[in-house]
């Protein structure tokens, strides 16, 4: 009963801005249109733009439903609009593309980081784990954001927050412990970002001899993939691994990630062997069997693995590398006794 009262629900939610949007489309392609094409095109842009997102928002707002949601309505006004209006009667439209889409993606903006300093300020005042930005910010964005554009979005906030706003050094705690230092990872990034700059000018070279505008794409395209691989590098040295109430906090960057009941590790050995990888035997390092390992934890229970992204994964046995695997081990070990 209270499934199909929340199905009918939902129906309402979302069928009704559609509906709004189906009729304008049918209304721009009536002899109605043909007849008045100014002011019905006013109507329609002030239904798509105004009507739809308010209609949606007045849905949900006694509802669990982020009200950011509203977002999407509009956009799909916005390209309807577009689609179905004749170029000369988009004036409006046109307006709202120059001033009002500008202001509510800055609206945006500022509402995430208003709520990302308000996430900083409740770890002040209950200091119960370590601060860590990248999960403040994805536990705020969760709860504003709708669930498709939460991990684009993070991702997205994060590589710019790691790679250029922190530069302070991030000294060690007793129960943190780093795993960048004894590998060759960071060496790898940093030369394939020197590899990605010299072959965006190698080729935007090329490429701009056959046409400017490809070759202005692929180099947009370069330099946003040296960012994002800058931004993974430098996360990897603010977010170390750690061990902290009953908990171990797996993190590779902002690549991955995995938080692990410390009653739930089955075993842990120090090892550098190769395994065999499989669904339930994975890595932590987004780079495989490129980078090597010297620990691995066995669990009693499955667990999750999130990747770039989002990207989930299931595994029982997880390899990673660690500086100080001994220490690692033995603190692990004192953990578990206190547990049980």
């Amino acid at each position: 009963m209270n499934k199909a009262i929340t199905i009918q629900k939902s129906l309402i939610i979302f069928g009704l801005p559609m509906f709004i949007i189906a009729l304008m489309v049918i209304l721009a392609k009536s002899s109605m249109f043909v007849n008045n094409p100014n002011e019905i095109s006013i109507g329609i842009t002030f239904d798509l733009l105004l009507t739809v997102p308010l209609v949606y928002f007045l849905l949900i707002r006694n509802t669990k439903i982020p009200k950011t949601t509203v977002v999407p309505f509009l956009i799909v006004g916005l390209v309807t609009c577009t689609l179905i209006l004749p170029t000369e009667n988009q004036y409006y439209l046109n307006l709202f593309k120059t001033w009002g889409f500008p202001i509510l993606e800055l609206s945006i903006l500022s509402f995430v980081i208003y709520n990302v300093r308000k996430g900083i300020k409740r770890y002040k005042l209950n200091k119960t784990e370590s601060f860590d930005f990248f999960t403040t910010l994805k536990n705020t964005c969760d709860e504003i954001l709708p669930k498709i554009a939460v991990f684009p979005v993070v991702t997205e906030i994060a590589v710019f927050y790691y790679g250029f706003l922190y530069w302070r050094i991030r000294k060690l705690k007793e129960n943190e412990f780093s795993y960048h230092r004894d590998t060759g990872t960071i060496s790898l990034l940093i030369a394939i970002i020197f590899i990605v700059a010299i072959e965006t000018v190698v080729f935007h070279v090329l490429l701009s001899k056959w046409s400017s505008i490809a070759a202005w794409i692929l180099t947009f395209l370069s330099i946003y993939s040296g960012v994002q691989l800058f931004g993974f590098l430098k996360s990897m040295y603010k977010r170390p691994i750690s061990i902290e109430n009953d908990q171990l906090f797996l993190r590779y960057g902002i690549m991955a990630e995995t938080t692990i009941k410390l009653e739930d590790i089955d075993s842990i050995e120090i090892t550098s062997k190769d395994i065999e990888f499989n669904k339930e035997t994975r890595k932590l390092s987004f780079l495989g069997e490129l980078e090597s390992h010297n620990i691995v934890i066995r669990l009693k229970e499955e667990n999750t693995l999130s990747g770039l992204y989002g990207r989930k994964r299931k595994y029982k046995n997880l390899a990673f590398h660690i500086d100080k695997k001994n220490e690692f081990k033995d603190r692990i070990k004192n953990a578990l006794k206190q547990v049980i």
